[in-house]
């Protein structure tokens, strides 16, 4: 017999899962290559060649006994050193060995730092929209979910909407940059306004407010955008970053915590890291991807072929009448449903075979998630199916966008 909130996360199972399997079940009725299916940010784009060379260099030429064996719980500290340097050299930071943790991907990393972090009852605050797993990895730790809108017009943080969320039982507030699911940017307006609200209930609280800043997105930057780093910006961050999307990995589960030591209570709050990487059981982060992506740490996927990816999928679905966020980053299209109950548009969309993930999924109805992390080719075979969907509409169509 399972548990109770076991059952629970069953009854609640996430939407881009559910829709990812339906997608499966359609493909064996209809064939794949007649199934639009734009549900996962899985992406499609191979690993840099780079990733395969070192892969095969890591076992030509390490000891096995070094390559697969235990390590400290941090990572190895050669590999920890690599990514410091990188961060240091691309953010002018001065992030030293102790300031990494190489974790599980960055869901490992954000889940060493609830339970690093949190009491029961102890709350986190998110802003909407926002990816669905984030109330799931606070509830492991008993911890409580608050959900702050971001501006309904332009999907930034609304930092006086922050500040009254703060109650004296907040102990992080957790960010995602680029954003999944709207692909915006969040400005470095928008965090300086962020940081000077934390900063302010902070000292009035009597203690830290920290922000997690989840970044697998971060080289997913479109038109010369860039992310700002946001410990520069906001004294007490801690980084969570994962090579998921940048290197086209995202089943090996490599990623690591940059903890800054200028954070209030560094060596308690690292050292209880380290801890909870080992009691949640990960003990430590994968030792064969350790080693490549140290080999790997200027090498990225084809940025270009996401690129050309959203403007083909927005130009194309703003034709057809659809009202598309243009995203600055990630690889997501957010679409505003053409009635007001978005699960019901996508239940439309299922029966031209075109799958995506309903808003409310995400805290945000009445819009839907398109991850266009997908070859090209479905995307072109793809748009005869949205025109029958606008046509069922009566979407007026644009000779141009």
């Amino acid at each position: 017999m399972v548990s109770a909130e076991l059952k629970r996360l069953a009854a609640d199972n996430s939407a881009i899962r559910a829709m990812f399997e339906e997608g499966n079940n359609l493909a064996l009725k209809y064939g794949r290559e007649n199934v639009y299916d734009f549900s996962l940010g899985n992406p499609n784009f191979a690993p840099p060649e780079a990733v395969k060379k070192a892969i095969i260099d890591v076992l030509d030429t390490e000891d096995s006994m070094f390559v697969h064996g235990y390590m400290s719980n941090t990572g190895y500290a050669d590999v920890r050193k690599a990514v410091a340097d990188d961060l240091n050299s691309r953010f002018g930071t001065s992030f030293g060995t102790d300031n990494i943790i190489m974790t599980v991907g960055a869901a490992g990393g954000l889940n060493v730092m609830f339970k690093t972090l949190l009491d029961p009852g102890d709350e986190v605050i998110a802003f909407s929209p926002f990816f669905v797993e984030y109330g799931n990895y606070v509830r492991n730790f008993c911890g409580v979910l608050k959900i702050v809108p971001t501006d309904p017009e332009t999907f930034q943080i609304d930092p006086e909407a922050l500040a009254a969320a703060v109650t004296e039982r907040t102990r992080a507030v957790i960010i995602n940059n680029p954003n999944n699911p709207t692909g915006v940017i969040y400005t470095e307006q928008a965090l300086a306004g962020l940081a000077a609200a934390l900063e302010r209930r902070s000292a009035e609280i009597g203690h830290p407010i920290y922000v997690l800043s989840d970044e697998p997105y971060r080289e997913l930057a479109y038109d010369g955008k860039k992310v700002p780093w946001l410990t520069k910006i906001y004294r007490n961050t801690i980084v969570a970053y994962s090579w998921s999307k940048s290197l086209s990995l995202p089943g090996e589960r490599i990623g690591y915590l940059a903890i800054p030591s200028e954070i209030d209570d560094f060596e308690e709050v690292s050292t209880g890291a380290s801890i909870s990487n080992r009691v949640l059981g990960f003990v430590n982060a994968p030792s064969l991807m350790q080693r490549v992506v140290m080999r790997c740490l200027k090498e990225s996927t084809d940025i270009g072929a996401y690129a050309r990816n959203r403007t083909l999928l927005y130009t194309e679905l703003s034709k057809l009448g659809f009202e598309c966020v243009r995203p600055d980053g990630a690889f997501y299209m957010w679409v505003k449903s053409p009635e007001p109950d978005e699960k019901s548009f996508v239940a439309k969309a299922k029966e031209e075979l075109i799958l995506f993930v309903p808003g409310s999924s995400f805290a945000w109805p009445g819009y839907v998630r398109i991850a266009y992390c997908v070859s090209p080719d479905m995307i072109k075979r793809s748009l005869p199916a949205f025109e029958r969907l606008a046509a069922r509409y009566g979407l007026q169509k644009k000779e141009t966008v």
